[in-house]
């Protein structure tokens, strides 16, 4: 009997095509217009566009380094002075920049997840916006004789659910995020050898 379970390379090509659809999308509008994919059938505020998100993300993910090499233990030494360890550092930001999003990126989505308060503050605020968007669409907002633009009707929406990320101690969250991914971030750097061809490469720099 033949199975339906994709195995191999066509598992591979199902995932990215999967992933495709996901972020394919053209002017995607609250009326459903434009646009195939998945988060083309959502409504995005108008100047965000999904194939731009696409385009970051495959950017990216094609730009990481193998994660095997980036945890390798045996690659990892303490730095001989503090002009190896700033070498080590600026070169190793350059090289595993999307390794460190993608670090940062997760440390945000555990933060959020671990924290139902901090989930409540958020969709209260995606809430807001939806409303005041929603009804800019229909007709002009418009407070002390100016129009809401997206960037004023998303501070409103920050306005209004303000007490709810207060509850949630957003602050806390937001400099442990940021105390997080300082810390794995820099000691990664500081201690992750340089590759042959990266020393290479910083001898012939001119000086």
């Amino acid at each position: 009997m033949p199975s339906a379970v994709p195995k191999g390379e066509n598992c591979q090509v199902d995932m990215d095509s999967k992933a495709g659809d996901l972020f394919t999308a053209e002017d995607a509008h609250p009326t459903g217009t434009g646009g195939t994919g998945i988060l083309a059938k959502l409504w995005l505020p108008k100047g965000i566009s999904a194939s731009m998100a696409k385009e970051w993300f495959d950017k990216r993910r094609l730009s990481i380094r193998p994660w095997a090499s980036f945890v390798d233990q045996r690659k990892f030494s303490k730095p001989r002075n503090f002009g190896d360890l700033c070498k080590r550092v600026v070169k190793n930001v350059e090289i595993y920049n999307s390794n460190y999003t993608f670090i940062f990126l997760g440390l945000i989505l555990y933060c959020i997840i671990s924290s139902p308060m901090l989930l409540i503050a958020l969709a209260v605020f995606a809430g807001a916006f939806y409303i005041i968007h929603i009804k800019s669409l229909e007709s002009k907002l418009v407070v002390l004789g100016k129009e809401l633009t997206t960037p004023h009707q998303m501070s409103l929406a920050g306005a209004i659910s303000l007490p709810a990320f207060w509850l949630a101690g957003a602050g806390a969250a937001v400099f442990w995020v940021l105390g997080a991914t300082l810390f794995v971030i820099g000691s990664h750097a500081a201690f992750r050898e340089l590759e042959g061809s990266d020393i290479e490469e910083l001898l012939m720099e001119p000086v």
